[in-house]
């Protein structure tokens, strides 16, 4: 009697996951979350804040991609840093005062004064400011315009300097 062979059994699917089970474990902390604000704050950029964490630029920017948090710390960080350069260069700009206590010595004593320190308009600060917040108004730039009967700019001719000594000088050669 011949034996009956029997199918072959279905081979088993994998379930499919979006997590990496292979390679090495990241080194990426939830506490990192923080301490990437604070040196946002600071005004470390991507390539600094990765040396801080000890990890590669390419590393960094998986961390931000991969976690949300991290990538959220980060430009609050930013947001802040930005925002705190504005209010200063704004300061500069339109000029501004402080408290300030001068100490003097009088009969061998020192003598604290509160006096109010003053700091002029900025013309530099006011143009950058003026220029990034209304381009249109403010740059630099103009746009000439002309057409081949009238240019702007004469055409460059050159003129050929002919000179009549044929003979190099002796004491030259």
């Amino acid at each position: 009697m011949a034996k009956k062979i029997s199918p072959r059994p279905a081979a088993k699917k994998k379930p499919v996951t979006t997590k990496r089970t292979n390679g090495r474990p990241s080194k990426y902390k939830q506490e990192y979350d923080a301490q990437a604000a604070k040196l946002a704050v600071l005004g470390m950029t991507d390539t600094e804040m990765a040396d801080f964490f000890e990890v590669a630029e390419s590393t960094f920017h998986l961390w931000k991609k991969n976690h949300l948090s991290f990538s959220e710390s980060i430009k609050s960080g930013k947001v802040v840093a930005d925002s705190n350069v504005a209010a200063s260069l704004y300061q500069k700009a339109v000029g501004f005062q402080h408290k300030e206590d001068k100490i003097f010595l009088h009969d061998g004593k020192p003598v604290i004064v509160p006096t109010m320190k003053k700091y002029a308009p900025d013309a530099t600060a006011a143009i950058f400011w003026l220029k990034n917040r209304q381009p249109e108004k403010w740059r630099d730039t103009k746009v000439l315009q002309g057409d081949k009967e009238k240019p702007l700019l004469p055409p460059i001719t050159g003129m050929l300097i002919v000179s009549d000594d044929t003979e190099p000088d002796a004491d030259k050669v």
